[in-house]
């Protein structure tokens, strides 16, 4: 089985053909630009998918400031006192 890269390769070899059937003196991206785009689309609609799934298995959960128990701590005690 090839590898991607080849297939990438005949792939776009069969392709730079139908771009080269539009009009010469237009510059635009044609065919072989929009195929491009809409893999890349395609690449970034699933790495985004595939990142979301694994920020919903992050469980995190905060660790208590010392400090700020501490102060806390200080501020209840002196309110009771007083």
């Amino acid at each position: 089985m090839p590898d991607m890269s080849a297939r990438v390769s005949l792939a776009v070899t069969h392709l730079v053909p139908l771009a080269k059937d539009l009009d010469q003196n237009k510059v635009t991206p044609g065919v072989l630009g929009f195929i491009v785009f809409a893999v890349m689309a395609l690449a970034v609609w699933g790495l985004m998918k595939s990142m979301s799934k694994h920020m919903n298995k992050v469980d995190f959960e905060e660790s208590p400031d010392p400090e700020a128990e501490q102060a806390k701590k200080a501020a209840d005690s002196g309110a009771r006192k007083g």
